[in-house]
């Protein structure tokens, strides 16, 4: 019997960027296994327009996205959390309650890069490729099989993983 797929909350602050990046990566690359949703602990209430522009040259759905608060989520809907606020530059990473498995990978939020259209385009595009190749490795886990404790240490590995 084919088991539901596995939903996965990828979590930040606002909402706008990189979880929305993750979502949109996690539900192309993840097949039938996983579904992914962002949330954020304090949206900004609106997708970033460059966000969804690195989507579309990607190939991937610019639509359907939508910052919003994790409080949308029920207890025991999401079974796997994943935070990508940066707390290396002081960014503080929201505490999600539920009891999904957690785990980190903290990325530079590119919404704060100022400079040309080039420069910031460019930073849209490495956390876009540091989230596709985490996502790639998250793919080749064995998450069905994996207790929590395994599953929150492999999750925080790739998270620290130089990229």
């Amino acid at each position: 019997m084919k088991q539901p797929p596995l939903n996965i909350l990828i979590l930040c602050t606002g909402n706008s960027c990189r979880s929305i990046l993750g979502e949109a990566l996690i539900n192309h690359l993840g097949g039938s296994r996983f579904r992914a949703f962002s949330a954020g602990s304090h949206p900004t209430g609106q997708v970033n327009a460059n966000a969804l522009a690195t989507l579309a040259r990607h190939g991937l759905p610019t639509t359907g996205y939508s910052s919003k608060s994790w409080d949308v989520f029920t207890e025991g809907q999401i079974d796997i959390m994943i935070s990508v606020c940066d707390s290396a530059a002081g960014e503080s990473c929201p505490v999600y309650l539920g009891k999904a498995v957690r785990g980190h990978w903290g990325l530079p939020d590119p919404a704060h890069v100022s400079g040309s259209p080039e420069v910031i385009e460019a930073a849209f595009e490495a956390t876009f490729h540091a989230l596709e190749k985490r996502i790639a490795q998250l793919l080749v886990l064995p998450v069905e099989s994996m207790d929590n404790k395994e599953l929150t240490a492999a999750l925080n590995k790739i998270g620290t993983e130089t990229l």
